[in-house]
């Protein structure tokens, strides 16, 4: 088995856990493991913990959940230099928790899993928020709720500054709720970590890559239908016909009246042509 054939194994294992059981941080690095085929997963778990543990000392005497944040910011943000990567937002780097923790730079997603990883281990109890266009982070409690912006230094954001995040990430087409600030699934970060990688990858022509983000976005949710249908799409780049063919076809079958219909089905015409000219 090739190490990263290894590494797919490990991440369904890691994923097939019951909800709760999985480990954000452990595969998140899985997913860089595929990528980076030397990762020792195991030597950057110690790190979060030994960063968590430093954590804890740092806020043991915080008088208020707030005081208790603001030493955890200093303490990543000021000491450590974690910091949101804004100049190259899209470096495929910056997805890979490995690299995050080398370079001490990310995107929100990617900074905000370090921030929960280093709070569970300081013992605060941090969710993640999969706000629309810029993943953020909560600290739950004692009926008390602060949002934090982990790409900003852990700024703590009001409802107001969320409504003006909002209406920026999306250029005002989607109105604020109070449900966008729910806390996340572990599952879902995941499937929201490997769909900005497909987005990078697929803009980028790296076809290979990118249908191997999907193909672990489909263990996370067996079956997202727009994932079915990409992977069939990408089964097609990388001139895997027939099972570009089967893919857009379950797709068809599953989906009810998709507005692509006519698109795919123009597709597996032509690959049904591409495939009876090597026959």
């Amino acid at each position: 088995m090739s190490r990263q054939a290894e590494a797919r194994a490990r991440f369904a294992a890691c994923v097939g856990r019951p909800e709760q059981d999985i480990d954000l941080a452990e595969a998140a690095l899985l997913i860089a493991a595929e990528e980076y085929p030397d990762l020792d997963v195991a030597a950057y778990l110690a790190l979060l913990a030994r960063m968590g543990e430093e954590a804890r000392r740092r806020t043991a005497g915080a008088q208020s959940p707030g005081s208790a944040l603001q030493a955890l910011n200093r303490y990543l943000f000021d000491e450590l230099g974690f910091a949101g990567n804004a100049e190259d937002y899209y470096d495929p780097r910056n997805s890979y928790l490995n690299e995050v923790l080398e370079r001490r730079t990310g995107i929100p997603i990617t900074l905000s899993t370090v921030y929960m990883a280093v709070a569970r281990h300081g013992g605060l109890p941090i969710r993640g928020v999969g706000f629309p266009g810029h993943f953020l982070v909560k600290l739950e409690g004692e009926g008390e709720e602060i949002v934090l912006d982990p790409f900003n230094r852990g700024a703590i954001l009001t409802e107001t500054d969320c409504r003006k995040l909002l209406h920026r990430e999306t250029e005002g087409r989607a109105v604020f709720s109070r449900d966008l600030l729910e806390a996340t699934g572990t599952k879902a970060i995941l499937a929201r970590m490997l769909g900005n990688l497909k987005g990078i990858y697929s803009a980028t022509r790296q076809y290979a890559k990118a249908l191997s983000c999907v193909e672990r976005i489909l263990l996370l949710a067996p079956d997202a239908s727009r994932e079915i249908r990409d992977r069939g799409l990408l089964l097609a780049q990388v001139q895997r016909t027939e099972e570009a063919i089967q893919a857009l076809l379950r797709y068809l079958k599953q989906t009810p009246a998709p507005e692509d219909a006519e698109k795919v089905r123009e597709q597996l015409r032509a690959l049904r042509m591409q495939q009876a000219l090597l026959n």
